[in-house]
């Protein structure tokens, strides 16, 4: 499981690096600035959970016997980019109001990373 983390979360991270400068320029003057505020918004969280997904990834190399809320954890953070980096770049490229609903289902998936990352290293 560490080698598809650590995988994933170098495509990850490279895909939010293009979606940033996607952002930052070919969207300049064909969506509103707000658009634009939205996508670049994915694009950090997605960066942020890859960073993330890398750490869980070397936590898992490194641990002699690896706690499965790691894993669950990893998971989350790719449900969690899915759904709501993906929905803020769907609602920015489309106008899809409804869209916008999604996103906190994948912030959930986030928190729940979280917490399962914090009760995973309580017992390293």
């Amino acid at each position: 499981m560490d080698r598809i983390f650590l995988t994933i979360a170098a495509i990850l991270g490279g895909l939010s690096v293009m979606a940033g400068a996607f952002g930052a320029h070919a969207l300049s003057g064909k969506v509103s600035e707000r658009a634009i505020e939205i996508f670049e918004t994915g694009a950090r969280y997605q960066m942020y959970h890859a960073l993330a997904l890398l750490l869980l990834g070397v936590l898992l190399r490194n641990s002699q016997s690896p706690q499965p809320l790691i894993i669950i954890a990893g998971i989350a953070f790719m449900i969690g980019v899915a759904i709501f980096s993906g929905s803020l770049y769907a609602l920015s490229l489309t106008g899809i109001k409804w869209l916008g609903a999604i996103t906190p289902l994948g912030g959930v998936a986030f928190i729940a990373g979280w917490g399962c990352l914090a009760i995973a290293t309580l017992k390293l």
